[in-house]
């Protein structure tokens, strides 16, 4: 795939109709030798990320549920010139057990696509979409749920199943008699 398609509405449709494809793909894919997918997922993902500029985008920040560390609230707080007490009042909602999620689906500090805190944005915006780690073959449910929103997973995808050679196998229909 030489082409970074970034048009959402193109990822979006072309998404829509591979839903059975992209199933299929992630049950194959299971089978192949995870450290050779990682291989091949970080080389495609270097490369596709170059061509996408996230900033431009912001569909991540309309549709991630984002953890927040304890570090990330007080220096978050401290950038905006705010108490940590009044961040996660404004900003967080917090579980029982501790655990921290910024309070809002699309995020509080997305502004036209962009981040108004990108250069402290928390390490979860950094790391999406995860492309860049190890375990692909074990984080596909969660990768491909953005698969029609994400350009980045989209065409690293999309890439993947070209280098690997996959072909959906379609059943031959059976008629009812």
């Amino acid at each position: 795939m030489n082409t970074v398609i970034t048009n959402l509405d193109i990822i979006s449709e072309v998404a829509a109709g591979r839903e059975e494809e992209n199933d299929q793909f992630g049950v194959w894919l299971k089978e192949k030798d995870a450290e050779e997918i990682d291989r091949l997922v970080h080389e495609i993902n270097e490369r596709v990320s170059e061509a996408v500029d996230c900033t431009a985008c912001g569909n991540c920040c309309n549709s991630l549920m984002i953890n927040v560390t304890p570090g990330e609230t007080i220096s978050c707080a401290q950038h905006l010139t705010i108490s940590t007490e009044t961040f996660k009042e404004k900003y967080i909602e917090e579980s029982q057990g501790g655990i921290m999620i910024i309070n809002t689906i699309p995020c509080h500090f997305l502004t036209e696509k962009r981040c108004t805190i990108y250069e402290h944005r928390f390490t979860e915006c950094r790391d999406f979409p995860h492309l860049h780690k190890p375990g692909f073959t074990r984080r596909l449910f969660s990768t491909m749920m953005y698969y029609g929103m994400c350009p980045i997973i989209f065409n690293v995808v999309e890439e993947l199943k070209e280098k690997l050679g996959f072909k959906i196998v379609t059943l031959p229909t059976v008629e009812n008699k």
